[in-house]
C-alpha cells in the first residue's frame, strides 16, 4: 500500500480506497498501491472487495504530471489485469467521473455500481492515443462493438442512466460511494459471491457494414487525425482475437500512437491551454473585482460579450446610444439566448431570469458609475473609441478596469485620453464572443499588474483561453493573419487559384481556407483593413486588387450570397465562383505576370513558412511572451489544427532549418516580404527549438 491507497476490513468485505487529491489520478503511487492492496485481498480472509475513490470523484484519468517522463512499473494495463485476475469478486463504485484509465480500472473489476450524476468515458483520442489498458477490448464485450467504438472515438462522457442501459455498470445508487459499494457487496455475500471477469465474456459480433460506415464518417469528421480510426481498428481486430491477443494488439497500436507526432502535438496543446494564463509576473498579484460588468455597444460583438457574461453568472449593464439602438441590442441578446435554449444549453426559465434579473440596458454612461469592469465594443474607429474612453473616464469609479475590444488599434493611444491609463487594457474577444474560446488580453505600456490580472480573472470566469499580448497592429493573431493571408494573395498573383489554396489548407487540417474565411467574415472587413493601412503601405508591398473589386461590386461573401464563393439553395456552404479566376487572370495580365503552377505541398509550405516567420517576429519582439502563446492563439482563434499543435510546435516538428530555407528561397523573389525573423535565424544557428523558450 501507499499513502494514496488504503485497505481496511469491514466483516467479510475488504474496503480499498483511492485517496490521491485532487482527482485520484492513476499516478505511480496509486498504481503501486492498488497492486499491494489486491495482493493483500488475495491472501486475506475477506470474501468481497469494494474499490472506491475518496473526495469528489473516482479515478478521473492519468496523472498529467507523469506525461513525458519515463514510465514506472507497475503499468496501468498490469494493474487492471491484476484486479481482473482476482479469485474473489471486486466491486467498483463510480462517482464523479471515471475517465480514461479510471474507467479501465473499473472495467477490470467484476461489478460496477455508479452513482446517479456520475459520468464515465474514454477520452484518450483527444490526446492522440487510444485506451491502452484494455478499454478497447473490455468495453465492447459489455456494450457491443458499435456502441463501444462510438464512445471511444467520440471521447464523450456517458451519464449514469445510459451506462446502465449499455450494460457498462450493474446498478445505480443515490447513496454515498462507500455505502453504495458496501450495500452491493452485502447483496453478493447473500446470493453467493461470484467472480465475473469482463475479459472472459464472449467477444462482440462485428457488423462490417456498420464498421465501414463509421470508418468513413470518422475520416470525414476527424480529417487528418489518426487516433480515432486506430482506436476503431483496435476494437475491431480484438473482436476476432482471443482476449489476451486482443490486449497485445491494443498495446501495439497504443505505442504506435504514443510515438506519433500527433500525440506530441495534442499533448502540447493540452498543457499549453493550461499554461498560457500562468504568467510569472502575475504570481501573487491580486485581481480586482469582476462581479459587475458594463458593455458599451450592443452590436454583434457587444451583445456576444454581454451574453458570455450572463451565461457565466455575471450581471451586465449594456449601454447604447439611444432607445432604438437599445431595443435592437436587447433583441439581439434575446436571440442569442434563445439559440442557447434551442441547443439545450439553457433552460427557458434560466433564460428569462437572465434577461429580467441580470441584464440592464441603458442609454446613459452614468449607469456604469459603480461597475467593476467596463468593456468598450463600439465601431473599430480610433476617434470613436477615444470619445468613449473620455466619457468613461468621467463617470467610472476609481479603480474600475476600462477595457477596449479593439482588434487592431493602439491601446496606448486609447489609454492616453484618460487620466488613468494604468486602469486600461485590451480585451480582444473573437466573434461570436459567447462561443469562441480565445481572448487576447492586451497589456498597454502603463497597464497596472493588478489590471492585467483582472483581465485573466475575467477570462477564467468566462471560461476563455486567455493569452497576454503586447501592443502592435493586430496584436498576436491578427498580425500573423495579415502576413499569412498576404502570402496566399502573393501565390494567387503568381498563378495559384484561391480555391486550390483553400483546398490545400483544408487538407492540411485548417478549419477553413483563407478565402472561405474572408467570405465568412465579410469582404468588407478586409477592405476596411486595407484602407486603414493604405497611408502606411510600403511601395514594396504586393497587394491584389481583386478583393477591392469584390467590395465595390457589393459581393461581400456569405451575407450577400456571393464573394469568392456562391452561396444559394444549390450550395448553401458555397461553390467556387468561376468569375473569380477570370478577374484574377485579368489582373495578372495587366501587371505582366506570367502565371505558374503551384502544387498543394508548395502552397502549404509557403503559407506555413509565412505564418511561422511572423510568429517568430511576434515572439522576438515580446508581443507574445512565449512560443506557446502564439500556438494557443492560432489553435483557439484561427482554426489551426489542434493535432498539429500550433504553428511554432509544427515548426519544431518539421525542422527550423527547413523553414528558414523555405523563407530564404522565397526571398529570392520578394526580399521585402520574406525577411527572416531574427529569432528564427538565432534558433537555427544555435540548434535550438521554439519549445526551448517555453520554460518549465
Amino acid at each position: 500500500m501507499t499513502d494514496s491507497v488504503s485497505f481496511e476490513t469491514q466483516g467479510d468485505i475488504a474496503v480499498i480506497r483511492i485517496d490521491h487529491p485532487p482527482v485520484n489520478a492513476a499516478s505511480h503511487a496509486v498504481r503501486a498501491g492498488l497492486v499491494a492492496a489486491f495482493d493483500r485481498f488475495a491472501k486475506g480472509p475477506e470474501k468481497v472487495a469494494v474499490l472506491y475513490g475518496a473526495g469528489r470523484t473516482f479515478v478521473a484519468g492519468a496523472d498529467i504530471s507523469e506525461f513525458g517522463k519515463t514510465p514506472k512499473e507497475p503499468s496501468l494495463p498490469d494493474v487492471v489485469n491484476h484486479i481482473e485476475a482476482q479469485e474473489k469478486p471486486v466491486v467498483c463504485v463510480i462517482h464523479g467521473t471515471a475517465l480514461g484509465g479510471g474507467l479501465e480500472i473499473a472495467l477490470g473489476c467484476h461489478y460496477r455500481v455508479m452513482l446517479r450524476g456520475a459520468r464515465l468515458g474514454l477520452p484518450e483520442v483527444l490526446l492522440g492515443i487510444l485506451p491502452g489498458a484494455g478499454g478497447t477490448q473490455r468495453l465492447p464485450r459489455l456494450t457491443g462493438l458499435m456502441p463501444a467504438i462510438e464512445i471511444i472515438t467520440s471521447a464523450r462522457q456517458v451519464p449514469a442512466q445510459e451506462a446502465l442501459e449499455l450494460n457498462i455498470v450493474d446498478a445505480l445508487s443515490d447513496a454515498e460511494p462507500l455505502t453504495a459499494g458496501l450495500n452491493f457487496a452485502t447483496e453478493l455475500l447473500v446470493t453467493g459471491p461470484k467472480v465475473r471477469r469482463v475479459g472472459e465474456l464472449p467477444a462482440p459480433k462485428v457488423d462490417q457494414d456498420a464498421v465501414d460506415a463509421l470508418r468513413a464518417k470518422l475520416a470525414k469528421t476527424h480529417r487528418g487525425q489518426i487516433a480515432q480510426v486506430t482506436a476503431l481498428d483496435a476494437a475491431v481486430r480484438g473482436a476476432a482475437l482471443p482476449f489476451a491477443e486482443g490486449l497485445a494488439e491494443e498495446r501495439r497500436l497504443f505505442m504506435e500512437l504514443f510515438n506519433s507526432p500527433q500525440r506530441a502535438a495534442l499533448v502540447h496543446a493540452f498543457f499549453g491551454e493550461r499554461k498560457v494564463a500562468q504568467l510569472p509576473e502575475l504570481k501573487g498579484v491580486q485581481p480586482r473585482a469582476t462581479a459587475q460588468v458594463g458593455v458599451i455597444g450592443g452590436g454583434t460583438m457587444g451583445g456576444g460579450i454581454a451574453v458570455a457574461c450572463l451565461l457565466n453568472k455575471l450581471s451586465v449593464t449594456l449601454i447604447e446610444r439611444d432607445q432604438t439602438a437599445a431595443d435592437k441590442a436587447r433583441a439581439g441578446i434575446e436571440k442569442m439566448l434563445a439559440d442557447s435554449v434551442k441547443r439545450g444549453k439553457l433552460s427557458p426559465e434560466k433564460r428569462d431570469a437572465l434577461l429580467n434579473d441580470a441584464l440592464t440596458i441603458a442609454t446613459d454612461y452614468a449607469a456604469l458609475g459603480q461597475y467593476d469592469v467596463i468593456i468598450e465594443a463600439v465601431f473599430e474607429s480610433m476617434d470613436v473609441k477615444k470619445e468613449v474612453f473620455a466619457a468613461l473616464d468621467r463617470v467610472a469609479k476609481p479603480g474600475a478596469v476600462l477595457a477596449t475590444n479593439t482588434s487592431y488599434l493602439d491601446v496606448n493611444e486609447i489609454a492616453a485620453v484618460t487620466s488613468r491609463p494604468e486602469d486600461v487594457l485590451g480585451l480582444h474577444f473573437f466573434s461570436p464572443a459567447h462561443v469562441m474560446k480565445l481572448l487576447e488580453i492586451v497589456q498597454a505600456d502603463k497597464t497596472a499588474p493588478e489590471v492585467l490580472a483582472t483581465g485573466f480573472a475575467l477570462a477564467k470566469a468566462l471560461k476563455k483561453v486567455a493569452v497576454r499580448a503586447g501592443v502592435c497592429d493586430g496584436f498576436i493573431g491578427n498580425r500573423i493573419l495579415k502576413t499569412y493571408r498576404a502570402a496566399a494573395d502573393h501565390m494567387v498573383l503568381d498563378g495559384a487559384s484561391p480555391f486550390q489554396i483553400d483546398r490545400a489548407l483544408v487538407d492540411f487540417g485548417m478549419a477553413m481556407g483563407p478565402y472561405a474565411v474572408a467570405d465568412l467574415a465579410g469582404i468588407d472587413i478586409g477592405y476596411m483593413t486595407r484602407q486603414r493601412l493604405l497611408p502606411t503601405k510600403d511601395p514594396r508591398d504586393r497587394w491584389g486588387d481583386w478583393a477591392d473589386k469584390l467590395y465595390e461590386l457589393g459581393r461581400l461573401g456569405r451575407k450577400t450570397g456571393r464573394g469568392y464563393y456562391i452561396y444559394d439553395d444549390e450550395s448553401p456552404r458555397g461553390r467556387p465562383d468561376p468569375e473569380i479566376d477570370a478577374m484574377i487572370a485579368e489582373e495578372r495580365a495587366r501587371r505582366g505576370i506570367t502565371p505558374r503552377e503551384f502544387t498543394d505541398d508548395q502552397i502549404v509550405e509557403r503559407y506555413m513558412a509565412a505564418m511561422i516567420n511572423e510568429s517568430a517576429k511576434v515572439v522576438g519582439e515580446g508581443i507574445a511572451k512565449r512560443p506557446l502563446d502564439v500556438d494557443m492563439v492560432l489553435l483557439f482563434g484561427y482554426g489551426f489544427p489542434r493535432w498539429r499543435g500550433g504553428p511554432l510546435h509544427y515548426a519544431d516538428q518539421i525542422g527550423l532549418d527547413k523553414v528558414l530555407a523555405t523563407i530564404k528561397a522565397a526571398a529570392q523573389e520578394d526580399p521585402y516580404f520574406w525577411q527572416p525573423a531574427p529569432l528564427l535565424e538565432e534558433l537555427v544557428a544555435k540548434g535550438r527549438s521554439f519549445s526551448s523558450l517555453n520554460g518549465e
